[in-house]
C-alpha cells in the first residue's frame, strides 16, 4: 500500500474507530443518561459501523460477505436515530413512540437479510436495496430539517441569538447530510467519500467544540441537562413576571455590575432555572437579554435627551464604557448611536 493509501485508510478508519469510542461513551460512561444520550449513542454506533465497512472494504474487496451486509444494513437505522435524537433534543416527543421508527426498519432488513443474502444476491443489493436504503435516510433527514427549522431561523434572524445546544445539534444534523452526499457522489468520485466525510466531519465537530468551550466537558455535557428537562410552566411564567418589573419599572439593567447571580437572587430563583429560562424560552443569553432593555433606553435617551453626549448615554443605560455601548448598539441595531441620533432627529 502506497504512503496516500497509507494516509487514506489510517484518517477515514480512525474516524469511524473514534465513533464507536464516543457512541460507548454517550451510552455507558457519560453522567448525563439521558434519552437523548442513547440516541445520539446509537447514531454514532451505526454511522460508524457503515463507515467502517466502507473502509475496509475498500481496501479489502474480499472482505467477508456477512461484514458486508452488516454496514449495509446499519444505514437503515442512521436517518430514525437522527431524527429521534433532533426530536428528543427539540422536545417534541411527546405522545410518540420511539419504537414504530426503529423496529420495522430494522426488522425488515434482518428478513431481507436472511431471506436474501447478501453473498447470494450481490445485484439485488447493490441495485435496488442499496437505493432504497438510501432513499429512506434521505427522507428522515427531511424530517429531522424540518424539526430544525424554528433553530435555522434563529440562525439568520437579528434578534434572536442561538443556543450551544441548538448549534451541536444543527451541526450534526449538517454532518449526516454531508456524509449522505458523499455516498452519493461516490460512484462519480470514489467509494471512500462517504468514509472520509465521516472523519472530517467526526473530527472538525470535536475541535470546534473544543475550542468553542474552552472546557474540560466533552463537547455539549453543560448544554444537555436544558435540553432534555423542560423548564416547569408556572416556574417560566414566574420569572417571566419577576423580570418585567425589574427591568421595565425598576430599570435594574442600568446598573453597569448586574450578574446573573444578582438577578436570580432578586427573583429567589436558582441561576440555572434563570439561564435555562433566557436560553430555552427567550433563545437569549444573559449578557443579549441585558443589552437589549439597555439599548432599547438608549434610543430613548438619544431622542429625548438631545443635551447627552453619546457617551453619557450609554454610561447612564448601565454600560461600563464607550466601546462596549458602541459594539452592542451597532450588533442590536445594525446602525450606530450617532446615526441613529441623527436619522430620528
Amino acid at each position: 500500500m502506497e504512503l496516500k493509501q497509507q494516509a487514506i485508510f489510517l484518517f477515514s478508519a480512525l474516524g469511524g474507530i473514534n465513533g464507536l469510542f464516543l457512541s460507548f461513551y454517550f451510552a455507558f460512561v457519560s453522567k448525563k443518561t439521558v434519552k437523548a444520550n442513547y440516541f445520539l449513542s446509537a447514531l454514532l454506533f451505526v454511522l460508524s459501523v457503515r463507515i467502517i465497512k466502507s473502509v475496509f472494504f475498500y481496501f479489502n474487496p474480499n472482505l467477508s460477505q456477512i461484514f458486508i451486509q452488516i454496514g449495509l444494513s446499519a444505514c437503515v437505522l442512521i436517518g430514525p436515530f437522527l431524527y429521534l435524537y433532533i426530536k428528543t433534543i427539540r422536545k417534541e416527543n411527546k405522545g410518540f413512540n420511539w419504537l414504530l421508527h426503529i423496529l420495522p426498519a430494522a426488522l425488515l432488513v434482518i428478513v431481507l437479510g436472511i431471506l436474501y443474502p447478501y453473498w447470494v444476491h450481490k445485484r439485488m443489493w447493490s441495485g435496488t436495496i442499496v437505493k432504497l436504503i438510501y432513499v429512506q435516510w434521505f427522507v428522515y433527514i427531511l424530517f429531522s430539517g424540518y424539526l430544525l427549522i424554528p433553530v435555522f431561523k434563529k440562525i439568520f434572524s437579528k434578534k434572536h441569538k442561538t443556543t450551544q445546544l441548538e448549534v451541536w445539534v444543527t451541526s450534526i444534523f449538517i454532518g449526516v447530510l454531508l456524509i449522505w452526499s458523499g455516498y452519493m457522489i461516490s460512484s462519480f468520485t470514489s467509494y471512500i467519500v462517504g468514509a472520509i466525510s465521516f472523519s472530517f466531519v467526526f473530527y472538525l465537530l470535536v475541535l470546534f467544540w473544543i475550542f468553542k468551550r474552552k472546557k474540560n466537558t466533552l463537547f455539549f455535557e453543560d448544554d444537555i441537562k436544558y435540553g432534555n428537562k423542560k423548564i416547569a410552566d408556572n416556574t417560566a411564567t414566574s420569572i417571566q413576571t419577576q423580570l418585567k418589573v425589574l427591568f421595565e419599572e425598576e430599570k435594574q439593567f442600568k446598573n453597569p455590575d448586574l450578574k446573573l447571580q444578582d438577578v436570580s437572587n432578586q427573583l429567589q430563583t436558582s441561576t440555572h432555572n434563570l439561564s435555562q429560562y433566557l436560553n430555552d424560552n427567550l433563545g437569549k443569553s444573559f449578557s443579549l437579554f441585558i443589552n437589549e432593555y439597555r439599548i432599547e433606553e438608549a434610543k430613548k435617551l438619544l431622542i429625548s435627551k438631545k443635551e447627552f453626549t453619546i457617551e453619557a448615554i450609554g454610561y447612564e443605560c448601565g454600560f461600563n464604557s464607550k466601546s462596549t455601548f458602541f459594539t452592542a448598539f451597532k450588533n442590536i441595531t445594525k446602525t450606530t448611536p450617532a446615526t441613529y441620533k441623527k436619522k430620528h432627529s
